[in-house]
């Protein structure tokens, strides 16, 4: 656990505020609201410096996203200490989708309106690159430090090596549709609604160009596990796409690795 005394001297005046850990979602990184006191408040994610750390990818991404005036947390601050990175944060309106999970139609509406609105970003000045072949070189080196936790592989892939993963990867590619704004990790937590409708997104690590089926995969997935399977063809045909089975699987798969 990092302890607000570890903090560069930068975000010392955040050490005696009132510190509520995030321990939702699994990005690996730590992460938490602090209150500002005016019923305000502002988040803190750290994570260790790694070559592979998303942190460093992650600022670059809100900064994007501010620019194109996307509902995003702002960048207030970004420091580096011996061995930690840290990136102070603005608050979302909102709460996640979990907290949606007994209203189902607001649930799958405001996916849908969240995820219409990253992949109608303009593409032509978009630099991060979130296609397969840059996940799957990426896929590779986690797998050479030691990052990807097999243990956690979806029911599907249970007793899978992380190596036989890839080599499934490597195997089955699905053709590629146009390319497009994704927010590539685009699970429940990271989807904010407000008065019913979509309101923002946070964990924003993974942004970048991809195929669409890279957010529609993985959304289809936390829908059946939050709300069930039944809620997935109405929040497709709110999005406005057709069921793919095999993007479904292999994105999914994909997933695995990060």
């Amino acid at each position: 656990m990092i302890e607000p005394d570890t903090l560069p001297e930068s975000l010392s005046p955040l050490r005696d505020l009132a510190w509520t850990p995030i321990t939702i979602g699994k990005s690996g990184a730590a992460i938490w609201r602090i209150a500002l006191g005016d019923g305000n408040a502002v988040f803190l994610k750290s994570a260790p410096l790694h070559p592979l750390s998303e942190l460093p990818g992650e600022i670059e991404r809100l900064n994007w996203l501010t620019r194109m005036g996307f509902k995003a947390p702002r960048v207030i601050d970004a420091e580096q200490s011996s061995d930690r990175l840290w990136l102070l944060m603005s608050a979302v309106p909102g709460k996640d989708l979990t907290h949606s999970v007994g209203e189902p139609e607001t649930f799958v509406r405001a996916y849908a309106q969240g995820l219409k609105r990253i992949h109608a970003l303009d593409t032509t000045n978009c630099p991060f690159d979130h296609n397969v072949d840059a996940r799957l070189t990426e896929g590779a080196a986690r797998i050479a430090a030691g990052l990807v936790d097999e243990s956690d592989f979806d029911t599907d892939r249970l007793r899978w090596s992380a190596p036989q993963v890839l080599d499934w990867l490597h195997a089955n590619r699905p053709a590629t549709g146009q390319q497009i704004v994704t927010h590539g990790d685009a699970s429940t937590p990271n989807i904010l609604a407000l008065d019913g409708r979509f309101s923002g997104m946070v964990d924003c690590g993974r942004m970048g160009l991809a195929d669409v089926w890279q957010d529609l995969a993985l959304a289809c997935r936390s829908i059946a596990y939050n709300i069930g399977k039944d809620h997935v063809a109405p929040f497709l045909a709110a999005y406005g796409a057709e069921w793919d089975e095999a993007k479904y699987r292999y994105y999914c798969t994909l997933d695995e690795l990060f």
